[in-house]
């Protein structure tokens, strides 16, 4: 046997380069540590050198030709290892540590003119203090005994030592150094699928017959204290064969693991990985959903959609069925920062909010933070949906598609370099307009409702410290229902991203991405009232952020980002020669944002884990255009307006900014049971106008300028993780209150769009929202879901000294996404590998309302006197969705792999209102609900994947 902090063998030797190993005794160890004579520091010989790029055999065989000093190692430990050194008039032993620096090599001088090579380890002169222990058993308390306390005690590397009868080979981590002994060191590495390349996200690690436990990172990143000498990591995830490996710690290292799919063992990794996240990050209110575990949820029309899923978690909601956007923790729809590849996309549903814009094979998954968002993102109040596309197959061209009964989908993940680099290309697209025409209905024949989505990606794993990855993405919608009114809009996004690890502490990502959002209506009536009108908003920004791990217990996240905004805030020109109408063009507005950040994560104890930092957001509206100015105090009106104010291009119009604070902690209660707590603060320089309720594609961005200030947020929240059963159960129960600043509403009346002076038709004002979300997630077995309960209040207040400036007389009132309670239930039972049944139910607190509460007569006319804003309630939501899933046999040699979905959504045919609204008729007012789907709506898709 050999120990590996002290000697690797006990070696004859034969020749330079060369050992022969006899066999191993502790005594004959002991023996010749004795007779070995160190002469280090005694050397009086003085040498010079200067070497590029030269293997170091060669270096060793220059030095023995100019020194007395003869070389023994073994070959393979130095075949690879070329180095770059220059030295003038030092010692041996100088130029030596120099020589070896980069290398995993140390020495031993064993007689003035003999040199050992060693291989990560180091030799003692002499052993520790109480190594073959006390003979009173006592403790150490001498001056010389204090120094072997809290040293690592000598461990002897046999197959005595193993735990494992399996042959993994023994991976050796760092290189000892005497002067720096610990009882335990840091591995750091990065988990890749050995099929695609691509990183392995929530890897857990477990070191084995200890608590060590961590999990990788989204971009495969892991870093895990180990004690010093031999240890057996194993890794489980989802969809990864479960994975041990041996290694020696005789320094902090890397271990790159590259990892095989392993699909037999996907229910017990599953829990595994999750179960670690779940209770011990930091994060508080984050949520995950993975695109391909969300196939057997069932959803309107087949379609497999991330973003409907959501809905079904607490915290997130939609004002209603076919509404456009999500609600989170209260916030409006413009609060959320929706990513796709680090670049934003401003309107990520199609078709009314009734599908996501996402191609479901191509995306991988979306991770929600709805509480501690990460420092790196900012410019919302709300919430980051940052949604990630997988890495293509880069062994062999794979893909994967569906049919269903509005949609076809079809996702080519094509190898460029085999077991490199490789291609995503998914599209999408809608035959609705088919459908519509083929009904028997006359109004129906010229009516278009159609959408496609298109998305390339490009991702090349360069070598273990470089990784390059790009996104296209394009979408589309027309849609004209019975009218003479083409409705349009499109999302165009580019991102690019390049990955680098510059050591073993510092990683960091630069990234570039651009993103373009228009609408358009294009109106073609007969009278001469033809027109086509536009709006546009397109940004840029890159950013640049780093990671370093500082020592065992700090971890530095950095970084700088900067975007710059222009907006077309609207235009409508005739068409035709013929046309009436006047042609109008606002002015364009251009802005540039920016943020600095820093932040660290502090692992006090093993219990207490803390996320501190700070962002200082920046933001200037840019020339060139006008800005009115108004008298301080008074309603904003023609009347009050005192100057109008011209800035040329580039020039400052106004500033904002401030910093926004991140801090999030995490206690252990006990292993599997956590409290975490958070707080921050954040800016929102960007707004939507929209005075509509009902269902619309047409809101626009508006920037911050002189006259309408940025929207701020703070929130605080609490909550408690625990886990059940071995993990099978999740329990989470959250609390938060948050305020806002300054947010958008609409005057009575308001007219919003191709309105050159906006500010005189919004108000800004105050907001709150508070609630208690509750999830109970069953992770594994035949029966598995969740139950979600969410309580939530949403308000806002408008309060002047002047009436038209009140709304609800200056009171608190309901926003229109308000929905106190919402309770979601998601299953699904497998009967077996192949056939399994899902069901989705839903309840929501209906949603306010303003309702006509009288009439009366003015100068000999009718008028409807309405309520406060929304005073009033539609009637409750509620919805029961099933499903039946088939796949097809698991033959491993097929052409492809086959699953069906039958599913009927809203079983019960309820006729949940999405809005109510008032018309007049004989005098006589009635009121009137629009509903999406007031009937069970049955569907079948047919998936494959090969």
């Amino acid at each position: 046997m050999y120990h590996p902090f002290y000697w690797p063998k006990l070696l004859n030797p034969l020749r330079p380069g060369n050992f022969s190993v006899s066999r191993p005794a502790l005594f004959v160890f002991i023996l010749v540590l004795s007779f070995s004579v160190n002469v280090r520091g005694q050397d009086s010989l003085k040498i010079s050198g200067s070497y590029t790029a030269t293997a170091l055999q060669t270096v060793l065989n220059d030095l023995e030709a100019k020194t007395p000093y003869r070389f023994y190692f073994l070959e393979d430990w130095i075949a690879s290892d070329s180095i770059t050194v220059e030295f003038k008039d030092i010692t041996m032993d100088e130029a030596l540590t120099k020589i070896l620096a980069n290398t995993e090599l140390n020495f031993f001088k064993t007689s003035e003119n003999s040199i050992v090579l060693l291989e990560n380890t180091i030799i003692y002169k002499e052993l520790p203090q109480f190594f073959f222990g006390r003979e009173d058993g006592g403790m150490a308390v001498g001056k010389n005994e204090e120094r072997s306390v809290g040293l690592p005690p000598p461990t002897f590397y046999n197959n005595d030592v193993r735990r494992t009868n399996k042959d993994y080979g023994v991976l050796k981590i760092g290189k000892s150094d005497p002067n720096n002994l610990k009882n335990t060191y840091v591995l750091r590495g990065k988990a890749l699928n050995a099929r695609t390349g691509e990183p392995i996200q929530d890897l857990a690690l477990r070191v084995k017959n200890t608590s060590i436990v961590t999990v990788s990172d989204i971009n495969g990143n892991f870093s895990m204290e180990l004690p010093a000498g031999y240890n057996i990591i194993t890794a489980r995830a989802m969809g990864i064969a479960s994975t041990e490996r041996e290694v020696l710690m005789y320094n902090n290292g890397q271990l790159n693991l590259i990892l095989e799919e392993g699909l037999q063992q996907l229910d017990e990794v599953v829990v595994e990985a999750d179960a670690a996240k779940n209770v011990e990050d930091t994060t508080t209110g984050s949520e995950e959903i993975n695109s391909e575990a969300s196939k057997n949820i069932p959803l309107v029309l087949g379609e497999r959609d991330i973003l409907q899923v959501a809905k079904a978690l607490p915290g997130i909601s939609s004002a209603g069925e076919g509404a456009t956007g999500l609600n989170v923790r209260g916030g409006k729809t413009d609060q959320n920062l929706v990513l796709l590849d680090d670049a934003v996309i401003y309107n990520p549903q199609h078709f009314f909010g009734i599908f996501q814009a996402l191609n479901p094979f191509t995306t991988e998954g979306v991770e929600i933070y709805k509480g501690a968002v990460p420092m790196e993102f900012g410019g919302r109040l709300s919430s980051v949906f940052d949604i990630r596309t997988k890495n293509g197959n880069v062994e062999e061209l794979s893909g994967e598609g569906s049919i269903g009964p509005v949609t076809g989908n079809l996702a080519l993940e094509i190898p460029i370099k085999k077991e490199r680099s490789s291609l995503v290309v998914g599209g999408r697209g809608a035959y609705a307009d088919w459908i519509l025409r083929s009904l028997d209905e006359e109004s129906l024949n010229n009516s278009n409702a159609s959408f496609f989505d298109g998305i390339i990606k490009y991702h090349d794993k360069i070598d273990q410290d470089n990784e390059v990855k790009a996104t296209a993405y394009f979408s589309r919608d027309a849609f004209s229902i019975t009218s003479d009114s083409l409705y349009n809009y499109s999302n165009r996004l580019f991102s690019a991203r390049w990955d680098h690890q510059y050591n073993q502490k510092t990683n960091g990502a630069l990234m570039l991405a651009n993103s373009d959002y228009r609408f358009g209506i294009d109106f073609d009536g007969t009278a001469n009232t033809d027109f086509d009108l536009a709006y546009a908003i397109n940004e840029t920004e890159v950013k640049y952020k780093l990671r370093t791990r500082l020592n065992d217990t700090n971890s530095l996240d950095y970084g700088v980002s900067a975007k710059l905004y222009s907006v077309n805030p609207g235009s409508i020109e005739p068409i035709g020669g013929d046309s009436d109408i006047a042609p109008v063009f606002i002015d364009r507005e251009q802005a540039l944002e920016g943020a600095l950040f820093v932040g660290d994560q502090i692992d006090v104890n093993e219990k207490l884990r803390l996320d501190v930092g700070v962002r200082y957001a920046f933001f200037a509206a840019l020339g060139a255009g006008s800005q009115r100015t108004y008298q301080e105090g008074l309603p904003r009106n023609e009347s009050t307006v005192l100057d109008t104010l011209d800035f040329s291009a580039g020039e400052v119009v106004k500033t904002y900014g401030g910093p926004e604070f991140r801090v999030a902690g995490r206690y252990l209660l006990a292993p599997d049971f956590s409290v975490k707590a958070s707080f921050n603060n954040s800016y929102q320089f960007l707004h939507t106008l929209s005075n509509n309720t009902t269902v619309s594609p047409i809101d626009t961005w508006k920037l911050s300028d002189l006259n309408i200030q940025p929207q701020q947020g703070y929130q605080a929240s609490l909550g408690f993780y625990k886990n059940f059963k071995d993990n099978e159960y999740e329990l989470s129960l959250e609390g938060y209150y948050k305020r806002m600043d300054n947010v958008l509403d609409f005057k009575t009346g308001a007219d919003l769009f191709l309105n050159e002076n906006v500010e005189t038709e919004v108000l800004q004002g105050d907001g709150k929202a508070y609630g208690v979300e509750f999830l109970l997630k069953k992770n594994k077995g035949d029966l598995n879901g969740w139950l979600s309960y969410t309580y939530s209040r949403s308000l806002y207040r408008f309060d002047s000294e002047f009436s038209e400036n009140r709304i609800n007389n200056g009171d608190f009132f309901a926003s229109n996404f308000d929905k106190p309670h919402d309770v979601s239930l998601i299953t699904n039972y497998k009967f077996s590998r192949r056939y399994s049944v899902s069901a989705n139910f839903v309840y929501q607190t209906g949603r306010p309302v303003t309702y006509p509460i009288g009439t009366f007569r003015f100068n000999n006319a009718d008028f409807v006197a309405f309520s406060d804003r929304n005073a009033f309630r539609i009637p409750d939501f509620y919805r029961l969705d099933l499903g039946v899933n088939i796949e097809g046999n698991h033959k491993k040699n097929k052409l492809a792999h086959s699953f069906v979905t039958i599913s009927v959504y809203n079983v019960l045919g309820r006729n949940n209102p999405y809005s109510v609204f008032f018309v007049t008729e004989n005098g006589e007012v009635k009121a009137l609900q629009s509903s999406i789907f007031a009937i069970p709506i049955p569907s079948i898709t047919y998936n494959f994947k090969f």
